[in-house]
């Protein structure tokens, strides 16, 4: 069985079309998933980026383009009352609530359906405070414990080169973005074709 690394931050809604897209995309390959929640602006810094939606032809680009995916994936898609918003509270209640070193499926699909469906800010404290007592009412998101795996997850995801979200890693090899996925199941497949691409770009001169 295939080991996924699966990097993301929940800020990114082509992060919540992969998650809700995964299991489709891979149906009837034996896989196990790690999910692995990172802050995708220290990616950014790491790599001297401006966020995509700092630029305001992309901003709007990225809004109308991932309104259209998700209609032609059948998924509902909202964008939150304000975007960028801050994902710190999130990204830590989701490893606040990590078993056996990463949260479950079923906490980062709630997380996602929190800012991805309804409409709603994101980071409204009232809403974070009730999604808090609904996945962790016994934890405590904002421990120095919590905060130090998210610091731990995101320069683990900059030491293994992942660059922007969603990013899914399997066989020492890195898939970025929502159009990746065809990519990600040929891997699992073992496809040629694959290969030889990765091959052929390994060979163009830097």
């Amino acid at each position: 069985m295939k080991h996924i690394d699966f990097w993301f931050d929940f800020i990114s809604p082509y992060a919540y079309l992969a998650f809700e897209r995964l299991p489709q995309a891979l149906e009837g390959l034996g896989y196990e998933v790690r999910y692995r929640p990172i802050l995708f602006a220290a990616l950014l810094k790491h790599h001297a980026q401006v966020a995509p939606v700092a630029i305001a032809p992309k901003r709007d680009w990225i809004r109308r383009h991932t309104s259209w995916q998700a209609a032609q994936l059948g998924l509902p898609l909202q964008w939150p009352a304000a975007h960028p918003f801050n994902p710190l509270a999130l990204l830590r209640l989701a490893h606040a609530c990590a078993k056996q070193g990463a949260p479950n499926r079923y906490v980062c699909e709630t997380i996602f359906r929190h800012v991805w469906r309804g409409g709603a800010a994101a980071d409204d404290p009232a809403r974070v405070q009730a999604l808090t007592e609904t996945l962790a009412p016994a934890l405590d998101p904002a421990s120095d414990a919590v905060k130090q795996t998210l610091r731990a997850e995101t320069d683990a995801a900059i030491a293994a080169d992942v660059f922007g979200v969603p990013t899914y890693g399997v066989d020492g090899r890195l898939f970025w973005g929502l159009d990746a996925l065809p990519m990600l199941r040929a891997q699992l497949q073992g496809d040629a074709a694959l290969d030889r691409a990765w091959a052929a770009a390994a060979s163009v001169a830097k």
